[in-house]
């Protein structure tokens, strides 16, 4: 298997954890609780868990992007060609399907079933763009840093995220469409998605080129 096709199956794999495990632990939570926020406590710290993991796991095959946004903000800096930018996201979101649809099976849900959890409101466009910047930015800066300890930071930045922000941090444009198959306490409407997507776009861009001035100076 030649190195770009395992790096863009490391993606793949990658964001199938990611995504099983948000759905599914939110799933499990919602079995065990009526307190949502037990619940949320709950698929935080199972999501904090699964990324930390994933990204020691991968990041010295394939980078451990398993984010559309991270992939771009890459490729504005030229740090990746945009044909295994291309692969990458195919293969994110194509995982991230997958992933929601195999929690759904073994919850007993229907395979796919279209979220009715409306998420889109302006406060939540704001708190996106910058749970995205913030994201982006713990990225750029720690891997300039240490590359090996962009898992534990990333790790506890969502699990933070899901808290200070009223969008519960998507930040993900693979996870925000994936997750729009599941009508469970983790689901997005399909017509919240594109605002989402559009927020997280705007703050990675914004976070990409403040580092770009961190850096010139």
């Amino acid at each position: 298997m030649s190195n770009n096709y395992t790096k863009i199956l490391s993606e793949f794999i990658g964001t199938f954890f990611l995504v099983l495990t948000i759905v599914g632990s939110g799933i499990m939570g919602e079995n065990l609780s009526n307190n949502n926020a037990i619940t949320l406590l709950a698929n935080s710290l199972a999501t904090g868990a699964i990324l930390y993991v994933i990204i020691s796991m991968f990041i010295n095959i394939s980078g451990a992007y398993f984010n559309p946004i991270v992939v771009l903000s890459d490729l504005i800096n030229k740090k990746i060609d945009i044909a295994l930018s291309f692969g990458f996201i195919i293969a994110q979101v194509s995982g991230g399907i997958l992933g929601c649809v195999i929690a759904n099976l073994y919850f007993g849900n229907e395979l796919v079933e279209f979220s009715s959890n409306q998420r889109y409101s302006t406060l939540t466009f704001i708190s996106e763009i910058i749970a995205t910047f913030g994201l982006v930015l713990v990225i750029i800066i720690i891997g300039s840093i240490s590359k090996e300890k962009i898992s534990i930071a990333v790790a506890l930045y969502i699990t933070a995220g899901y808290w200070f922000t009223s969008s519960t941090s998507f930040a993900n444009p693979a996870v925000t469409i994936s997750r729009m198959f599941t009508d469970t306490f983790t689901g997005i409407h399909p017509g919240s998605v594109i605002y989402f997507i559009l927020a997280q776009i705007i703050g990675a861009l914004i976070a990409t080129i403040i580092v770009r001035l961190f850096y010139k100076n």
